[in-house]
Parts: C-alpha cells; structure tokens; sequence
C-alpha cells in the first residue's frame, strides 16, 4: 500500500469546515423574539413544502407561534397557481395570489387566461401577482420568456387586475425604468405592490409618488444593501409592507439557512433599525398597510 504523504491527505479541519457550513446551510433559523402581529405579504408555501393540508398547517403554526397571523403566498406558474388557490382554502390563515411570473410569460395562452380570470373570482385570491419584468433571465435559461413575452404579459396582467379590482404584485428584476414606463403607459390600477423592492432611493422616491406600496424582504438586513437601505428610509409608514419571499432570501444573520414565513419578525427588527423606530411600530403599521391592501379578513 503506497502512503500518501502529509500534502496529499485531506485536511480534516478543513474538511470539518466544509461540513458545519453545509450543515448550517441546512439549518433553520431559531424562532425569533415577537414584534407584534405581522403578515407575510408575499411567501411561496409550496416551496416552502406546504403541498397539502397537513403541511401547510404545519408552516402556518410556526408562523403564528411568532405573531405572523396570515400569509400571501404566491405563484409562478399555473401548476403553483392552483396550489396556492388550494393552500388559501385549507387554512385561513393563507391568501393566495395567482399569475404568470415573468419568466414564465410564454406560458400565458388562452387557457391560462381563462383560467386565471376564474381563479381571481375566489375572495381567498386576493392579487394579481407576480407579474413584471426580469431581465436577468433571458439568455441564461432556455426556458425563460422573451421580454417582448413578457412585455405582452405584463400589460394584460395590469389589465386583470384592473377588471377584477384586486391589487397588481410587481416582480422586478433589472428592469425598473421599462417597468415604471409600462404601469405608466398601461395606466396603473388602484393598488400596486413592488415585492421584494430592490431598488435605490430614486426608483422609491418615483413609486411613492405614483402611490405604490413597497415591501421589503430580508435583503434589507444583509450588511451589504446600504443603498436599498437608503431607499427604505424614504418610505411613507402607509405605504410600507414587509415579506419573506420564502424560501429565498432568509434575513441576517441566518443568510443562506431555510426561510419560512415565522422568520419574518427578524426582517421587521431589521427594517425597523434601518428607519430608525421601534419594532413593534413598524409591525402594528405594515400590518395595517397589509390587511387594506389586500383586503383580509383576519380572524
């Protein structure tokens, strides 16, 4: 047997290392300390695993465990679409909202038309969304819509929303002056949501004075954003929502671990050192904001 020399045998404290992250990458969050009751305004249950009525029960007592007492969960595509309309029924603690993700703009035939303008006659389908832009996409998937798709797309997106009187959920990736020109040029409906709002203060400063609500996921916390943290500080208290967008996007310190909607009080302690008042104001007013946005009913 030849034996390896001491530059060839694996480190094993490296090797150690390796595994803790893996492992910590694995690894839920602690529960956090409650802020007060919250909602999620935008989280993607049957990623997060809540594929029937069990499991999303399950989710959504975590969640509330911690004060966040409803959730938004939201689809991509018309297989999520239909989950998220279930999901909405099973517990009523979740509200659903259904489109065509950007992404997946070539996808809206007739078909889904139809059978997204039926869905969004459900009260427990409470938005328009995601709908959009993303420009990141296209080039580096071969199964990403085209953006004259997703132009087209999105204009008949802002259309349903108007027709059915429910709010219009923006994803935007890259794209936020063609984004802004299309809401302009469509003519934007009564209530407009920005999720996951990742833009600078004069992208903000242009949606607060058009009158959109912006919500803020845990990107906010990362030590990284100080000009998304800028544009969160120039956010009306009524025009302001906090979400998970789980699984994604899991705030600081736990960046890279699980999200799910009961770690959303660490996002609220996050946004509200970022403007600079207590946590349990900034819970009692972007639950208010989301509870008429949305028009809930909670319980």
């Amino acid at each position: 047997m030849t034996q390896q020399s001491p530059a060839q045998q694996p480190d094993a404290e490296e090797k150690s290392n390796k595994q803790l992250k893996k492992e910590r990458r694995r690894t839920p969050p602690p529960d956090p300390e409650p802020v007060g009751p919250l909602v999620d305004a935008h989280t993607h249950l049957a990623a997060c695993g809540g594929r029937d009525p069990e499991s999303v029960k399950q989710i959504l007592d975590h969640a509330e465990a911690v004060g966040v007492h409803a959730v938004v969960t939201v689809a991509d595509d018309m297989v999520d679409a239909r989950w998220a309309v279930d999901a909405a029924h099973w517990d009523h603690r979740a509200y659903a909202a259904v489109a065509l993700h950007p992404t997946h703009a070539h996808q809206l035939d007739d078909a889904a038309k139809a059978e997204l303008e039926q869905m969004l006659g459900d009260p427990r389908v409470v938005s328009v969304g995601e709908t959009g832009l993303d420009y990141y996409w296209p080039g580096k998937s071969d199964d990403c819509a085209t953006l004259p798709q997703q132009h087209e797309a999105f204009a008949w997106h802002i259309d349903l929303a108007k027709r059915v009187g429910k709010p219009l959920m923006i994803h935007n990736r890259e794209a936020d002056r063609d984004l802004l020109d299309v809401l302009e040029r469509e003519g934007s409906p009564e209530t407009v949501i920005m999720h996951c709002f990742s833009g600078d203060e004069k992208v903000a400063a242009e949606c607060v004075e058009r009158g959109y609500l912006l919500s803020f996921a845990g990107t906010v916390s990362f030590r990284s954003s100080t000009t998304l943290q800028a544009a969160a500080r120039l956010v009306p208290d009524h025009l302001l929502l906090i979400e998970t967008d789980a699984p994604f996007l899991t705030p600081h310190p736990y960046r890279g671990q699980p999200n799910q909607s009961y770690v959303l009080p660490y996002t609220a302690r996050a946004l509200a050192e970022v403007r600079g008042c207590p946590p349990e104001r900034l819970a009692r007013f972007v639950t208010e904001n989301a509870i008429r946005a949305y028009g809930l009913d909670l319980r």
